[in-house]
């Protein structure tokens, strides 16, 4: 008999993601908040300068909003693993919207004060605590496992878009008060609640289990075990806690650069430029292997990036060094996200996300405030040079803390 003969394999193209009906509703819905989200950082930043011209009120504004999610985040995880994470992260957009309302109301009174911005931005803390645990949960529910860090790079690329366009949007919007920002933000919110009401996947209500401190830490014991999780988010803790120098962007814009409000939108913009171009390739080509490394080199491209853009002068260069940064930092997040979702069972993720959103809101809102801090102690240019030189450190010093995690190739689940 004649030998058969071998068929030639057939490589099978993935899927487009815009297929996943569920996913690109959820997609569409992160753009709009995260743009309503950074128009109103921006203008709640520029308006609290604008009332104290103090650099420790702008990191306070930091440090209000991480306080919260720090005290909510046990909570917060227990409730996103019990309940469906669509409806969770439409409440959090129904808040929001009124958090905007409020705002465009004091600002159209003249009735914003101090202590008024700051009680919102305790506001806006509590509302994160959950949004983003019920955020970064969600995706592994919408699209297949082997499409997940594909997702969740076009998510990413969404995002930076948005944080490109409402930065820019809201400063130029400014110039106009910033009730006029306020109400863009409040309809972008209802926009994104209203999508996310829409949104429907298999959800099967988990048996109901008693608020205890073991369900409570069970987040915590997880991440504690898996040594490449713990090293990937404790990372971007470190790392961008002391790399961060958004909350000192008004200083830089208006005393450093000498640019007004429009200066400030872009410059908020150009890490997301950079963001932006890096998540599109990631879009069509996923990382695949030397993935620990590549993570390693990604933070330390940030922190050269940080550095350049503390010693700067020039306002164009100051916008490449803050480019350059943005692309570093979302290897970095494709890279950590897919590895802490890959490693995660599904009845775990909330909960586990819930303690990573307090390591990626350490790392911008108590950034923020260590930055606010050190320019006060030291001026803006010693705080950033400082922050850049710090994140060189980390990155060298977490590459012999986890050595397994260095060393990781592919991005797919271990457990």
């Amino acid at each position: 008999m004649p030998a058969a003969r071998a068929l030639p394999s057939v490589r099978l193209r993935p899927m487009p993601l815009r297929r996943y009906r569920d996913f690109m509703l959820f997609w569409y819905a992160r753009v709009a908040g995260t743009m309503g989200s950074q128009m109103l950082m921006v203008a709640l930043g520029w308006q609290m300068y604008d009332l104290t011209g103090s650099a420790w009120d702008l990191g306070l504004v930091g440090l209000c909003q991480f306080v919260p999610a720090l005290l909510l985040v046990l909570i917060a995880g227990h409730v996103v693993d019990q309940h469906h994470r669509g409806r969770i992260l439409a409440l959090c957009m129904a808040v929001q919207c009124a958090v905007g309302l409020t705002l465009l109301a004091a600002s159209a009174g003249h009735w914003a004060t101090r202590g008024g911005l700051l009680a919102v931005s305790v506001a806006l803390g509590c509302v994160r605590a959950f949004q983003m645990p019920a955020q970064q949960a969600l995706p592994p529910l919408l699209v297949p496992p082997e499409v997940l860090p594909r997702a969740l790079a076009f998510s990413s690329a969404g995002t930076q878009a948005a944080i490109i366009g409402g930065p820019a949007l809201g400063g130029f919007v400014y110039v106009a008060g910033a009730g006029a920002v306020y109400a863009v933000c409040a309809a972008l919110f209802a926009l994104a609640g209203w999508l996310l009401r829409s949104l429907h996947y298999d959800h099967e209500p988990p048996p109901k289990e008693p608020v205890t401190v073991g369900t409570l830490l069970a987040g915590v014991r997880f991440i504690v075990h898996r040594p490449d999780v713990l090293g990937a988010i404790s990372l971007d803790l470190f790392a961008v806690l002391l790399g961060g120098a958004v909350a000192l962007l008004p200083i830089f814009a208006r005393d450093v650069l000498h640019v007004g409000p429009w200066g400030l939108g872009l410059l908020r913009a150009a890490p997301a430029v950079g963001a932006l171009a890096t998540s599109i390739v990631l879009t069509r080509r996923a990382i695949t292997r030397r993935a620990g490394k590549t993570m390693f080199a990604a933070v330390a491209v940030f922190g050269l990036a940080t550095l350049v853009f503390g010693l700067s002068t020039n306002f164009l260069l100051s916008l490449a060094a803050l480019l350059v940064s943005g692309a570093g930092d979302m290897v970095s997040v494709v890279i950590r996200q897919s590895l802490v979702q890959l490693d995660t069972p599904d009845e775990m993720r909330g909960r586990v996300s819930a303690v990573n959103s307090v390591f990626i809101g350490a790392s911008n809102q108590l950034g923020e405030f260590e930055s606010g801090v050190t320019a006060a102690w030291l001026g803006p240019v010693g705080s950033v040079v400082l922050g850049g030189v710090g994140t060189l450190v980390v990155a060298a010093a977490w590459v012999r803390l986890f050595p397994a995690l260095a060393q990781r190739d592919r991005l797919t689940a271990t457990r």
